[in-house]
């Protein structure tokens, strides 16, 4: 289904690149901005909605998928796409998409990065996953895991449920906990109120700071509070802390390192099999150059990124390009398969000499080529092309 048009007014060679996408209304309002679709254009890409409603083989041509829907039906219906259409590019895969989907298995890969800056370390909070309800809890296991805690529920699937967060400070606020179990405990670190966002569009990666929870005192909530739920905490900081003093604080916060923020969100992508995510990240306050990946989200809201257009179509680019290559590339490979059979056609015997003319060993020339890449649709398109133009 590899689709790109080749068409101008003035009678020129320039090819126009279709990338369809399955979003929910919602995201789409988010995401397909106008100044996308603009720059989108200048570049050559063509960016339109699946009818969602028709199966993916009725739908129009097109050169890479974007997607974000969890609904069963959609995934059984790419899955089987995919199996038959391996050559198109799908950003992502459901079943790589499926992992950050719980909050235990989306931060699993990072304690396995194999990070080369010597003075910068990278590792998650310590988490305990429980599955006990709250009302029935007693004690705290002995994990290593020490209050305050943060406490989510284990699905991250995007729903309203799953954003209901609360800061746990001792046992008693575990037990008055309104979570339904499975639900997942990290432990709060400090991290001076900022969280880096590390949007990852395939190679392209950018690194925001955004305002975060305070730093969490014994004396400021523990005192009088067991348990609190994200918004209130919010709201506590919002009373003490300014416009003025808040701003003060974003701007002394320093980002990372360009270097360690492209080297963890390179190994991240190669890890987790994802091109489009973005992770938050904290600076631990008591520890120097210690670095916690706390959440990973699949496709993020990338319009809230700075310049998001002009990073999403070069990302776009980067994968119908890199396809295109390796579609030049088996061509080449064909050619050579071709030329190499039309001395094994006579070798072998199936056509010797002067026997049945060209026509008949160009024919058992393109069977032998066409076997050799019938696993993948487009070659074969190449092949018979060559082959009717040889014919003519």
């Amino acid at each position: 289904m590899m689709s790109s048009d080749s068409e101008q007014k003035d009678g020129s060679s320039r090819c126009t690149y279709r990338i369809a996408y399955a979003l929910s209304p919602k995201k789409v309002e988010s995401f397909i901005q106008p100044s996308l679709l603009n720059l989108a254009l200048q570049r050559r890409i063509h960016l339109f909605p699946l009818q969602l409603s028709k199966p993916l083989s009725d739908q129009p041509p097109f050169d890479c998928l974007i997607h974000k829907l969890s609904h069963p039906d959609w995934i059984h219906q790419l899955l089987l796409f995919l199996s038959h259409n391996p050559h198109i590019p799908v950003i992502d895969h459901p079943h790589a998409i499926h992992r950050l989907h719980n909050r235990i298995t989306m931060l699993q890969l990072v304690d396995h990065l194999n990070l080369t800056s010597p003075h910068l370390s990278l590792a998650i909070p310590n988490q305990l996953l429980l599955d006990t309800p709250p009302s029935l809890f007693h004690t705290l296991p002995s994990n290593h895991i020490t209050f305050p805690l943060i406490a989510k529920p284990l699905l991250a699937d995007g729903s309203a449920g799953s954003h209901q967060m609360s800061l746990v400070f001792n046992e008693e606020g575990l037990r008055a906990l309104n979570l339904n179990p499975p639900f997942v405990l990290q432990e709060f670190v400090n991290h001076g109120g900022v969280v880096f966002k590390v949007y990852v569009a395939g190679r392209h990666v950018q690194c925001v700071k955004r305002k975060s929870l305070p730093d969490i005192s014994e004396e400021k909530f523990g005192g009088s509070q067991n348990l609190l739920p994200f918004s209130q905490i919010s709201n506590v900081a919002a009373q003490e802390q300014s416009d003025q003093s808040l701003a003060k604080l974003m701007e002394a916060a320093e980002l990372p390192p360009s270097s360690f923020v492209n080297e963890v969100a390179t190994q991240l992508r190669q890890a987790l099999n994802l091109n489009l995510f973005n992770f938050d990240m904290i600076r631990d306050s008591k520890v120097e150059g210690r670095y916690l990946v706390i959440d990973i989200n699949y496709f993020p809201g990338y319009a809230k990124m700075p310049c998001y257009e002009t990073i999403l179509t070069d990302f776009f680019l980067d994968i119908v390009q890199q396809k295109q290559s390796e579609v030049s590339n088996n061509c080449v490979a064909i050619l050579s398969i071709i030329w190499w059979s039309s001395g094994n056609v006579r070798d072998s015997g199936i056509v010797k000499n002067g026997e049945g003319g060209l026509g008949k060993e160009l024919s058992c020339i393109y069977n032998l080529a066409s076997e050799k890449v019938a696993p993948n649709p487009s070659l074969v398109q190449v092949i018979r092309k060559c082959w009717d133009s040889g014919r003519q």
